[in-house]
């Protein structure tokens, strides 16, 4: 077991999720929490979660939980450095988006569908773990996709209140409290949990529009290759996107359907009057207080009738 706390490890195995270790092809192990259905499946189907970026799996237990509840198992998993899939010591651990896109969602993916083969994937994302959901080698596995509050992570992208004081804070204090830790201290700073110090300073470096090809040619072509499954990927997808979410805001949303063009996609909005709730932002959608009549409308777009209940995405001209 990593060195996640026990107070999470308690937290989770109350959640009537089962803990288990995964082992990535390049060898890393990683942790994750498998949720089985618990009332009978009128449909075969199954679903993998990918986190946002540094957001622990246990962030979204109640979501998951809520899935399997009405009949669907959900597998959740940490990003390597993350979670259940923190090392002892994360000072010098390695781990990049890349790896969390070639690595660790192709091994979340393989374990579902060798339990799962004859069952209809589901991959769900939230915020950049879009990336690792279109990027992994096996990422046509996932027969329908949905991608909630998506971006990819350019600061160009937010709600104009908020890109001057978080391109600060990841452009400027990130790289150099990651430096000097080794990685990077979000805990300390009350920004979520910490951060591997590959992944940190990746973000920190994502300063234009475009995904900047950055570090050796062998890493250069490795991304290069990985954003062509993204480009590659033709599934149906249904594109969720949060009324008022400061970060994965339309413009964002379009920038990701840039990244996966083949997507045949749908878009719902969600307000968060509709959750009963002042506010919704970019994580309200997975918590218990206002989630559950949102995951209700989710699951009623699921199979939308011959008249879609939402419209196709659109990108602004």
């Amino acid at each position: 077991m990593s060195s996640y706390s026990a107070e999470k490890a308690a937290d989770s195995r109350a959640t009537e999720g089962r803990v288990i270790r995964l082992r990535t092809a390049d060898g890393c192990d990683i942790g994750a929490v498998f949720y089985p259905a618990l009332r009978p499946r009128a449909q075969r189907r199954v679903a993998v979660l990918h986190c946002g970026g540094g957001i622990p799996a246990a962030r979204y237990r109640r979501f998951a939980q809520f899935l399997s509840e009405f009949g669907i198992p959900v597998l959740t998993y940490d990003y390597r450095g993350i979670g259940w899939s923190r090392p002892a010591e994360l000072r010098g651990f390695e781990a990049s988006t890349e790896d969390w896109m070639e690595y660790d969602s192709a091994a979340a993916i393989a374990w579902l569908r060798e339990r799962f083969p004859d069952d209809e994937i589901m991959g769900i994302s939230h915020s950049i773990g879009v990336l690792a959901l279109g990027g992994a080698p096996n990422a046509s596995e996932q027969d329908r996709l949905i991608l909630i509050g998506p971006h990819t992570g350019y600061f160009g992208d937010y709600r104009a209140l908020y890109r001057l004081p978080m391109a600060l804070m990841w452009h400027g204090i990130m790289p150099v409290l990651t430096r000097m830790f080794g990685y990077f201290p979000g805990t300390r700073l009350r920004l979520g949990d910490d951060l591997p110090a590959g992944f940190a300073l990746q973000w920190a470096g994502r300063l234009s529009p475009g995904f900047r090809l950055a570090g050796t040619q062998a890493g250069r072509e490795r991304m290069r290759k990985l954003l062509g499954n993204c480009a590659a990927l033709e599934r149906p997808a249904l594109l969720v996107t949060i009324s008022d979410d400061a970060f994965a805001t339309s413009a964002g949303a379009e920038r990701v359907m840039a990244v996966l063009p083949r997507l045949a996609s749908r878009q719902i909005v969600l307000t968060p009057a509709e959750a009963n709730m002042n506010r919704l932002g970019h994580f309200g959608f997975f918590r218990q207080k206002g989630g559950p009549p949102l995951w209700s409308r989710l699951l009623a777009n699921l199979d939308p009738p011959p008249t879609p209940l939402d419209p196709p995405f659109t990108p602004r001209p």
